[in-house]
């Protein structure tokens, strides 16, 4: 049955119905189509914007428990992520390049588990020999789940999302600008999926991921600055921060920390 004819049936079991009330029914019928029809054409042209934003599916090895193998290396905090030496920090590892996810894994924080216990480290490098279900711990972490003289054992490794201190901060590469801006987020709990920028449009951008862990925008760059930026985490927690100045070579903080994943 159409909605025309059940409206009009309606209006018929309560009684005779001149003909005045069937073409005012009829009427009303056609205005109802004609908002209906101007609602779903106003939906469908906000669903592209609407679409980059909710929740996110990450990939497996995020969310559930890896096995695979650990190695040693002599790490000082820096390597591929560009994150830096961390000398009062080095429970680091860099994680191989199936999972290194063009640099996505950069800053996750991983639980490890070997034959003599378990050690949670911050991925700062990429192992690009490394396959599927290995990491390269430093020499320090390994030695608190193996003995060193193994050099290659057995472990499992999940992804964590740890308390920390302090809200996520943006750190803007060295030669960053208005035309080539570089920015890269740090201090964060969770994996970083995207950065966005507002730009002077009112629209908000995507900046291009890299796999030395900046995010980048050229051609045009951001503008000079201050900038309101959207960070989304991989799990679909997203941060929003505004006026937040370009400092080449420095980092700015946030105003929050990703929330614990759902």
């Amino acid at each position: 049955m159409t909605a025309q004819r059940a409206y009009i049936r309606a209006l018929r079991s309560i009684g005779p119905t001149p003909d005045i009330c069937y073409n005012h029914a009829v009427h009303n019928v056609d205005l109802i189509r004609q908002i209906i029809a101007a609602a779903v054409l106003m939906l469908v042209a906000l669903l592209p914007a609407c679409a980059p934003y909710g929740r996110i599916q990450p990939p497996d090895y995020y969310v559930t428990l890896q096995q695979g193998i650990a190695t040693y290396y002599d790490a000082d905090g820096s390597g591929a992520c560009l994150f830096g030496p961390s000398p009062k920090d080095l429970m680091v590892a860099a994680m191989n390049a199936d999972e290194y996810d063009n640099s996505t894994a950069c800053g996750a924080y991983v639980q490890v588990t070997g034959p003599k216990g378990a050690v949670i480290v911050r991925i700062v490098d990429l192992c690009p020999e490394c396959q599927a279900g290995h990491l390269d711990l430093s020499r320090e972490a390994f030695g608190l789940i193996a003995d060193m003289v193994q050099g290659r054992v057995p472990i499992t490794w999940q992804v964590l999302s740890p308390d920390l201190a302090g809200p996520i901060s943006y750190h803007f590469k060295d030669g960053s600008n208005q035309w080539w801006t570089a920015v890269q987020v740090r201090n964060h709990r969770n994996p970083v999926a995207r950065l966005e920028y507002l730009a002077t449009d009112g629209q908000w951008r995507n900046a291009a991921r890299t796999r030395y862990n900046y995010f980048v925008q050229t051609r045009p760059g951001m503008g000079p600055g201050p900038y309101t930026f959207r960070v989304t985490d991989i799990y679909g927690g997203v941060l929003v921060d505004h006026a937040v100045p370009h400092r080449e070579s420095g980092s700015v903080n946030g105003a929050n920390q990703f929330p614990p994943p759902p």
